[in-house]
């Protein structure tokens, strides 16, 4: 069965369980259309409150006297110095305005083209996938952790808020969508924070208990993975600690701060797991009890990718708030671009609201409800779990190299276990001008120069071969968009020894290859070697 008939079979299980159930919430019209816009300010208000600290705090706690600012013209003052710090929404109007040019039932392929065409920065699953896509690896696929070592990363968690603004109060709609867009790419872990992230935005349409909001997202969610794992454990610290979110938190790191896919972040304080950042988001929101800015302020303080997890914290409640009820002190200083547009793309927040209310009210329409008049009539069923995934079975990572080498003809390295990724990326010797640095660094900042030109249309192709034998060829353009995060990576080998072989079969002398590190992987779970 395709997509449109998987989908189209999708809903009419939903409505017939909506049919059974005889269940609807009702709001006006002008309520939804509020909620609907409270959803992309406080997403956006949230990015930009946690700019300054993005990152900057891994593994802790960012301190009390850490002032983070917030006054007028501070979004606006973002939008000019970074424009690269938006990706939380822009991808996410990326994905509104396929909808809006294909319909409804838009395929996962037609999503997948449109989202390798896109123009701007982007990085880690999301730049993983393009670069699958570009090179004949479609969906699912393109997501699977096989084909993309990122598939466990926040980057589906990031941009699945619009889901949940065009599904109002319906949860398995919302799934249904996200199961289209997520596996693009994510998978496992990775596709579910996109999953929870949409049904938490579903479900603050039809309620204004946080408590009641989290838990019927996590029924989205199987029991046995490790993110439902994960999420349980945040609700259930937070009632053994009802009034210290710092004690929960704590613990979240303790059992849960480890990331086994991500390169930059294996055996590192770098943690771009989706589970973990959407554990944040969670204590935000619990601990805030929806009030907007100690929500904003607990979960931006959390640390790792404070600035999307605020986003997801800051659009929560916006919606179940409604953009009239977000506080002034943080709507103002938003107000002054809602009519830009963002990088890469014609889409203006204020597009964004328009556009979001006509997808709603279609999907509404689709899954059984109605209007009349300025009364909408959400159909309501009870979420059901998405399919079991997950991804790094029996593959758990057990050294680090800091290999710190570049090569111009060929690299072999041996290991013992079952699995191995290179860290590195193709780079030009040649002196990068000082015109290049300030156009890419306001882009999207310092980590820039370490990235690919974005113009130079020069493509390494490198032979792999493991224990002797041809593995894989693959092709590392220069060029940021069409880039390859990693030059090579295998899981799940026979465990043992092996050799693994680069070949440059063009090699270049304006360029080499840099391996940062090399992460090797085993089917055994490591055990410390110190004495008892």
């Amino acid at each position: 069965m395709n997509n449109f008939g998987k989908y189209i079979l999708g809903i009419l299980i939903l409505s017939a369980s909506i049919t059974a159930s005889g269940k609807q919430n009702n709001m006006a019209k002008t309520q939804l259309q509020d909620k609907i816009k409270g959803g992309w300010a406080g997403q956006t208000i949230g990015v930009v409150y946690g700019a300054p600290v993005e990152f900057k705090y891994q593994g802790s706690i960012i301190p009390d006297y850490q002032n983070i600012p917030w006054h007028d013209g501070y979004v606006k003052y973002w939008y000019d110095k970074k424009p690269g710090l938006f990706d939380d929404v822009y991808t996410d109007l990326n994905f509104v305005e396929v909808f809006e040019k294909y319909g409804l039932n838009v395929s996962m392929d037609t999503i997948a083209h449109h989202w390798a065409s896109t123009p701007y920065h982007l990085a880690h699953a999301n730049q993983a996938s393009r670069y699958n896509i570009l090179n004949g690896i479609m969906p699912p696929l393109s997501g699977n952790w096989k084909n993309n070592p990122h598939a466990d990363d926040i980057d589906f968690e990031i941009e699945a808020d619009f889901i949940g603004l065009m599904t109002p109060g319906m949860l398995n709609s919302a799934t249904e969508i996200a199961n289209r867009v997520g596996h693009i790419m994510n998978s496992g872990d990775g596709w579910y924070g996109g999953v929870y992230v949409s049904a938490l935005y579903s479900g603050a349409f039809i309620s204004n208990d946080v408590n009641e909001i989290v838990g019927q997202a996590l029924k989205t969610i199987p029991e046995g993975t490790k993110f439902h794992d994960c999420i349980a454990d945040v609700i259930r610290w937070h009632n053994q600690f009802p009034e210290d979110w710092k004690a929960c938190w704590f613990e979240l790191e303790k059992k849960w701060n480890n990331d086994v896919g991500c390169p930059k972040g294996v055996f590192l304080s770098f943690n771009i797991d989706a589970k973990i950042n959407s554990a944040y988001a969670t204590i935000g929101l619990l601990y805030g009890n929806g009030d907007f800015t100690k929500s904003m302020n607990i979960v931006a303080h959390c640390g790792q990718d404070s600035d999307s997890d605020a986003g997801t914290v800051g659009g929560v409640l916006g919606v179940m708030l409604g953009y009239s009820h977000i506080p002034a002190f943080w709507l103002k200083p938003l107000q002054e671009i809602e009519s830009l547009n963002f990088e890469g793309t014609t889409m203006t927040l204020n597009k964004a609201y328009s556009l979001s209310m006509k997808h709603a009210l279609e999907t509404i329409k689709l899954a059984g409800g109605s209007t009349d008049g300025d009364k909408v009539m959400i159909p309501f069923a009870a979420p059901v779990p998405v399919a079991f995934e997950q991804n790094f079975e029996k593959t758990f990572p057990i050294f680090r190299d800091r290999f710190d080498k570049s090569f111009t003809d060929e690299l072999s390295y041996d290991f013992v276990g079952n699995g191995y990724i290179f860290y590195g990326n193709l780079v030009k010797n040649s002196k990068i001008d000082k015109s290049y640095i300030d156009r890419i660094s306001k882009r999207v900042g310092s980590e820039a120069f370490g990235l690919a030109e974005p113009d130079d249309l020069y493509v390494a192709e490198l032979d792999i071969y493991i224990d002797g034998k041809l593995d894989e060829h693959v092709k590392m353009p220069m060029k940021n968009t069409s880039r390859r995060l990693e030059p090579a990576w295998k899981y799940q080998l026979p465990e043992g020894k092996h050799i693994v072989r680069l070949k440059w079969i063009n090699p270049n002398p304006e360029y080499e290859i840099r391996i940062n590190d090399i992460m090797i992987y085993s089917e055994k779970q490591p055990v410390s070697n110190l004495p008892k």
